[in-house]
């Protein structure tokens, strides 16, 4: 293993001026007497200077002494007014209405929610959530949550795809903290890069999100926020080990070194060297693998001058080897005694984020994002040679203020990034370099009750995008108490990676064909879409526990698409869509509070996928029209010691889904039009024995569901029907699954 680089990274945080109240709202909750209210509005009476609590219930306001009267105001819940006569921090508890009818209201908090108040379809996604179950790795931490779709997304390399709105991963801009990370050469397998247990939020936005952050997104925003030094445990340690040979290690490190400074190390390491073929095809249903990950972080906080700063290093070494059980890189590399493959990649990663907030006028602040990165990938699969290097660099300045007063809010920044990238494909070489400068602003209105809207357009000037304009556009009214009607629209556009982005097309033998319209990417245009969407969120009492249920309804047109077209058995070809490419997204779903400490969520999704293909319009490819979700948790009583056990399990079913065609197949390796549906349950139990220890134990696919024959012509992988991308469910049946998690405070 090479030599650990060590980068710096400094990230902005919210900052203070000395003069502002502080303080914590709960809801008042006879057997919780810490369940925080996130979302709540809180003002100075007569005054249009305000805050909304944040996922902790926190919040920070201007204070000066003429101000004496606090408003705290929630939907669904009593609107009190505080007197204050200092800037001593506060604690405050709201009583729901339906209290105040001698009704007893007792809910656990909620480990994934989505606000009434914002205009943006927000799904937040807590730590808590999280670890429901075993979530080693960002990939893997949607198991639980039904608005993102997971699947393998080949028989070889053992990756899991996500998919959102019905449009896969590219479609959907994957941020760590604000900057976009997971992008270009790190978009088949960034994901598996991010240890779960360094996670301490998720942030998933349904649509086009912010024009802050970029114009790639599309089909929706995921943004991780990593764990603090400063708040995480001093110390934590997670091993988990697996039935099918994974062990894992995830160790943090935190110190508090001054009242300014903290420090954490974050340690990740995985290994599987066990061979598993359960399906006795002669190919591994896992790929071996091994993985180093590394991250350094120092976080400054000064609340006297206005400045808060994180120094962060992080470097990846992460190695897998898949393909017939036999295959020995040794001997068998490049050679056609054994098919294999070996994926061996590198990273490394510096980011700046430097954070203002002026101590004499509230609500200006001014934040500075810059990264660095360079990811080297070299694989080889079968007989096809894929490497490449990506380097790039990314800023952006941000300047936040108010219009008059805290209900017209406004964001303006200016940006530059810049990729290059470097890549071998089977024989050819592929050069690329592209920059780009853009300018943006977003106004924001919020009268503290029922409208919240956000507008934004940007301007970007690309050298090989050329110069375009992106507007997207948030509305949420609230016609009632614990409503929230939400609609949007607007506009993505990307470059479309066409070899990172579909790695697995080099595990077949299919010939790889590129319809060259004069586009200067490969040949191709960039892909431009509208999306347009609506969500109804309404909370409600049933059987006096509380209840949500959350509609919503996304299009996605596609103006100009690279269609990737896997319908002759023998080819994949890219080219511009001609005629009509769109997606139809629909959701209901159902969170349900029946008694104390049991959550319940049901969820129904309905996609409607097709593309204009050459062969004519079609449904796209292994995409279920409906599934079914459903998950349910419960956690027993606190004793006096801490301890208590949780139990959690989520059930998945899944419609039939097309295959690309292989009617010019040999009848052997021909396969129906459909696949099967399918049904998978995953379950986890923990027993927390302490607040400092907890073990856990489960299962995934329980039902043991396995796809038959997942690897076309296994028997004979260097002949012309070889394929391994035709994967619609699991490949290696039931997974169990033990670890523990230890931390100091």
């Amino acid at each position: 293993m090479k030599k650990i680089l060590y980068l710096l990274f400094i990230v902005p945080l919210f900052i203070f001026s000395q003069e502002r109240l502080k303080g914590t709202i709960y809801e008042e909750d006879p057997d919780n007497k810490k369940a925080v209210l996130p979302g709540a509005n809180v003002y100075w009476l007569n005054q249009s200077i305000g805050a909304v609590t944040d996922l902790k219930g926190a919040f920070n306001l201007p204070y000066k002494k003429e101000y004496t009267k606090l408003v705290v105001s929630y939907i669904g819940f009593k609107t009190d007014t505080i007197l204050v006569n200092n800037s001593a921090k506060i604690k405050h508890w709201l009583k729901p209405k339906s209290m105040l009818d001698e009704v007893v209201l007792t809910q656990q908090k909620k480990s994934s929610s989505v606000s009434y108040l914002k205009s943006l379809n927000v799904i937040n996604v807590s730590s808590d959530e999280l670890l429901k179950a075993a979530c080693c790795n960002l990939a893997e931490s949607f198991e639980t949550n039904p608005s993102i779709d997971v699947n393998f997304s080949d028989a070889v390399s053992g990756t899991r795809q996500i998919k959102m709105l019905g449009l896969t991963s590219p479609n959907i801009l994957i941020t760590t903290e604000n900057i976009p990370s997971i992008r270009g050469a790190s978009q088949a397998y960034g994901m598996s890069f991010i240890p779960g247990t360094w996670v301490e939020s998720i942030q998933i936005t349904k649509g086009t999100g912010s024009v802050v952050n970029g114009f790639e997104s599309i089909a929706g925003q995921i943004n991780a926020e990593l764990k603090k030094p400063i708040s995480d445990d001093r110390l934590f340690v997670n091993a988990y080990a697996s039935a099918n040979g994974r062990l894992e290690l995830n160790t943090h490190l935190n110190k508090k070194l001054s009242e300014k400074w903290s420090s954490g190390l974050y340690l990740h390491g995985n290994l599987r060297d066990k061979k598993i073929d359960n399906n006795n095809d002669s190919f591994l249903d896992i790929p071996l693998a091994k993985q180093i990950n590394v991250m350094n972080r120092w976080q400054y906080t000064n609340t006297e001058t206005g400045f808060v700063s994180f120094l962060n290093l992080r470097y990846l070494k992460d190695e897998k080897q898949s393909g017939q059980v036999s295959f020995s890189p040794e001997k068998d590399k490049l050679t056609t005694n054994f098919w294999g493959s070996e994926i061996n990649t590198e990273r490394l990663e510096v980011s700046f984020k430097l954070g203002y907030v002026n101590p004499n006028i509230p609500y200006q602040s001014i934040g500075l994002q810059m990264a660095y990165s360079n990811h080297k990938q070299d694989s080889y699969f079968g007989l096809n040679n894929f490497n490449i290097i990506q380097q790039s660099v990314y800023s952006n300045l941000i300047y936040n203020t108010i219009i008059s007063d805290s209900r017209h809010k406004i964001k303006t920044g200016v940006g530059f990034s810049y990729d290059k990238y470097d890549e071998i494909v089977l024989n050819d070489i592929y050069y690329r370099n592209e920059n780009n400068v853009d300018g943006y602003f977003e106004y924001n209105y919020d009268d503290l009750g029922a409208i919240n809207m956000s507008a934004g357009i940007r301007i970007d000037h690309n050298n090989l995008l050329g110069t375009f304009v992106t507007p997207r556009f948030h509305i949420r009214y609230s016609r009632w108490e614990k409503s929230a009607l939400r609609a949007s629209f607007g506009r993505g556009k990307r470059s479309a990676n066409i070899f990172a982005e579909n790695q697995k097309m080099f595990a077949t033998s299919r010939t790889i064909n590129i319809l060259n319209s004069g586009g200067k990417i490969y040949g191709l245009d960039p892909e431009i879409a509208w999306n347009y969407g609506v969500s109804y969120l309404q909370g409600f009492n049933l059987f006096g526990r509380k209840a949500d249920l959350n509609i919503d309804f996304y299009r996605t047109d596609f103006k100009n698409q690279v269609v990737v077209d896997w319908e002759i058995s023998k080819e994949i070809s890219f080219y511009n869509l001609e005629g009509e490419s769109y997606s139809d997204s629909f959701q209901a779903e159902f969170s349900y509070n029946p008694f104390n400490k049991f959550n319940l969520k049901l969820a129904y999704k309905y996609y409607d996928v097709k593309t204009q293909y050459k062969s004519g319009k079609k449904l796209s490819p292994l995409i279920p029209r409906s599934r079914i979700f459903a998950n349910a948790s419960y956690e027993t009583s606190l004793k006096k010691n801490g301890s208590h056990w949780k139990f959690d399990g989520t059930f998945n079913w899944l419609s039939k889904q097309r295959f690309p065609s292989t009617e010019f197949s040999d009848v052997e390796y021909q396969l129906n039009k459909y696949s099967s549906t399918l049904a998978t349950l995953n379950m986890q139990v923990t027993k927390v024995f302490s607040p400092k220890l907890e073990v856990y134990f489960g299962g995934e696919n329980i039902t043991n569901i396995k796809q038959e024959n997942p690897v076309i012509s296994a028997e004979n992988p260097f002949g012309a029907h070889f394929d391994t991308t035709l994967v619609y469910g699991p490949i290696f049946g039931s997974m169990y699954y033990t670890g523990l998690r230890y931390k100091l405070n």
